[in-house]
């Protein structure tokens, strides 16, 4: 099982060029990097004694706010954005951490150059998997747009014979987790965020083994890839020569050349133990980053020409697939700007697969924040939600009775979920329940049934898309 600070010192690396920013020595920039490392360490131990998720992001999140040290938003934004998209709130967890896209050397030519036709991403990485007996997804952590078309790939590749999925983080001790149908806050790390949840979910539905692949080793770098491709190779590959694979990794794992942390990649040491050449898409480099950070040059020129929808790829006349870096990936994503409704991204609804389903802040009975979590019916009370948002009116005011008395309490968020049957609960900072509805979603997203509802004429603060509601609001416990 990997340590937070593992994961962060693998990512982190990038940062170093803010040194030029802080006018500081690489030196001194190292050491001021170290320092806001031990106290990302001590805030996170410290977030980890309270009970229940709110109450870890909330401690996180005032820690971060409190302190404009350069050095500590970076190492701390990395590890604070990680938990915002665990709760939901995917506008700030990419706005809290972001690598910076600047031209390379190494980048091919814009793909707008000639040549190059754009194509819907979910068509042709599956037309470009086919035959292939591994396929290699990347994805920015904090960035759960980034799994999206994965989520929605697996079924395609499950109907060409693709079996076995593997994902960063998932822990093998969890050895449950193929029989129980979904993760826990026990199956991995990355898990904790809804939408990678759903992925996992998926793959086992679909009827895919479910891989392990996390090294336990001591140690990071080029300790940490080897390990990670020898469990791949070891676990899959000599165990069925036949098994063809799915893995999602974070950034770099996936590159097929070059240095990587000092050594080389988990990709390149798959590679040479197995033989086996994946298929490797890259999705981080052509998305929107937040203000204050910088896109590449080729993102806007390619989305302000085309406007695409949905995920676009690049292909020539006889279908081989355009790359920002030929001797790192295979094909690259370009994917749309984000377009944000109620302070949540639409692309959460993948691709139509779910629906916006819509909460009143009432159903928090006054009680904010609270966190807000739908999950499935069949599942237990400790999985991981379909999805989950954070409710809380207090933003301006310094105290709740002031926003209330301004009659500024009126929050309203959205969850996004697939057909099916859920129990939308909602839960304070100590991590009590405050509200509990039972609720249907139909195949044209309408919500066809609500249960658990004390009487008839009481509110349980859970709204249709034009609000209709019951008279008064229910009273806890009723």
């Amino acid at each position: 099982m990997r340590t937070l600070t593992t994961l962060a010192l693998a990512a982190l690396l990038p940062c170093v060029a803010q040194a030029q920013q802080e006018s500081l020595s690489p030196y001194q920039w190292a050491q001021a990097q170290k320092v806001a490392f031990e106290k990302s360490e001590k805030v996170y131990a410290e977030a980890l004694k309270r009970t229940g998720l709110l109450a870890q992001y909330r401690a996180m999140r005032d820690a971060y706010r409190s302190d404009n040290n350069r050095a500590f938003r970076i190492v701390f934004g990395q590890y604070l954005s990680w938990y915002q998209s665990f709760v939901g709130d995917y506008v700030g967890a990419h706005d809290s951490y972001s690598i910076r896209q600047l031209p390379g050397s190494d980048d091919a030519p814009s793909p707008l150059a000639g040549g190059y036709t754009p194509t819907p991403a979910l068509e042709a990485i599956a037309a470009l998997a086919k035959g292939r007996k591994a396929v290699f997804f990347n994805e920015a952590h904090n960035v759960p747009l980034t799994r999206t078309l994965t989520v929605e790939l697996l079924q395609k590749l499950r109907e060409d014979g693709y079996d076995t999925f593997a994902a960063e983080t998932i822990y093998a001790s969890d050895a449950d987790l193929q029989k129980r149908g979904y993760p826990t806050d026990k199956s991995g790390f990355y898990t904790m965020e809804p939408i990678c949840a759903e992925m996992v979910r998926t793959a086992i539905k679909l009827g895919y083994k479910i891989v392990a692949y996390e090294s336990e080793k001591e140690g990071n770098g080029d300790v940490r890839e080897y390990d990670q491709a020898k469990n791949l190779y070891e676990r899959v590959f000599k165990a069925n020569p036949d098994a063809r694979l799915v893995v999602n990794a974070g950034y770099a794992h996936i590159q097929e050349n070059g240095k990587y942390l000092g050594g080389r990649s988990m990709a390149q040491h798959f590679r040479r133990l197995s033989g086996i050449d994946p298929l490797t898409v890259e999705q981080t480099m052509l998305i929107e980053h937040p203000p204050g950070t910088e896109n590449h040059p080729y993102y806007h020129a390619v989305v302000d020409s085309l406007h695409p929808k949905k995920p676009i790829v690049f292909e020539d006349g006889k279908g081989t697939p355009w790359t920002l870096k030929p001797k790192a990936y295979d094909v690259s994503v370009f994917f749309p700007v984000d377009e944000i409704r109620d302070d949540r991204p639409t692309w959460a609804d993948l691709d139509g697969l779910r629906f916006p389903y819509f909460v009143n802040g009432s159903v928090c009975q006054n009680e904010f924040p609270c966190l807000v979590e739908a999950r499935y019916a069949d599942e237990g009370e400790g999985a991981i939600p379909a999805d989950r948002l954070v409710l809380d009116p207090v933003k301006g005011a310094e105290r709740l009775q002031d926003r209330l008395s301004m009659g500024q309490a009126v929050v309203h968020g959205i969850l996004y979920l697939r057909p099916g049957r859920y129990r939308v609960t909602a839960s304070d900072d100590a991590n009590r329940p405050i509200s509990k509805v039972d609720v249907t979603i139909g195949a044209d997203g309408k919500v066809a049934r609500r249960g658990s509802e004390p009487r008839p004429s009481c509110y349980t603060g859970m709204t249709q898309p034009h609000g209709e509601s019951a008279a008064a609001p229910c009273e806890q416990g009723a």
